[in-house]
């Protein structure tokens, strides 16, 4: 997942679309340059000579030609850096983070296809989510949260009151009493899904302390 102080890293192919939203944050975070230079691609450092452009050698550069090289590698380290070893062994090849970065969208993220096909998937697991025997509050609202943020990444967006309602009518029937208030007594075309939650957890240590 990463922090402020250590970069995400992408470890597995499902895990892509969560990585790159994380790794942008992070980059961005930590030196808007380095993401500017994987968008850029690299700059090549050249001096006209005998009415030719050709690269200027290494040793003639200037202090800011340098640092734009310097940008260029820090770009490509850190992206191959946020990548697990059996995955990076796979993009050696590539010498620029632009070159690296289109190349990993191109085989994880896929074409329009592979994207359509994601989508299903995650409305498919929207439309048939529910509570499992056993299962604490927690552990239910945080993979409601995973799935309708990987919804979010993935350009599927809904109605507060259609994410709200799925929650709601997902938990299990110990919560019947406290549904139908929280729907009584709330607007939920107009709550957030974290205020939803909120709600959901205040009841609960309400229960508890009952």
């Amino acid at each position: 997942m990463g922090t402020t102080t250590r970069i995400p890293r992408l470890m597995y192919v499902d895990g892509f679309p969560e990585w790159k939203y994380r790794i942008e944050k992070y980059i961005k975070m930590k030196d808007f340059k380095v993401w500017r230079s994987i968008l850029r691609g690299p700059v090549r450092i050249t001096i006209t000579a005998g009415g030719q452009v050709i690269d200027k050698a290494v040793e003639n550069y200037t202090d800011e030609e340098f640092e734009k090289v310097e940008e260029q590698e820090r770009a490509l380290a850190t992206l191959t850096m946020a990548l697990s070893p059996d995955i990076a062994q796979g993009f050696q090849e590539y010498t620029s983070a632009k070159d690296l970065w289109e190349a990993l969208i191109e085989v994880y993220e896929g074409n329009t296809d592979m994207k359509e096909s994601r989508q299903d998937m995650l409305r498919q697991k929207f439309n048939m989510f529910n509570y499992i025997p056993g299962e604490t509050l927690e552990a239910q609202l945080q993979r409601f949260t995973t799935l309708t943020t990987d919804m979010n990444i993935s350009r599927i967006f809904l109605k507060e009151s259609e994410t709200n309602k799925k929650l709601l009518n997902a938990l299990p029937t110990s919560w019947d009493m406290n549904v139908v208030v929280i729907k009584k007594t709330n607007d939920l075309n107009r709550l957030t899904l974290a205020k939803i939650m909120a709600i959901i957890k205040s009841c609960d240590i309400d229960d508890k302390q009952r």
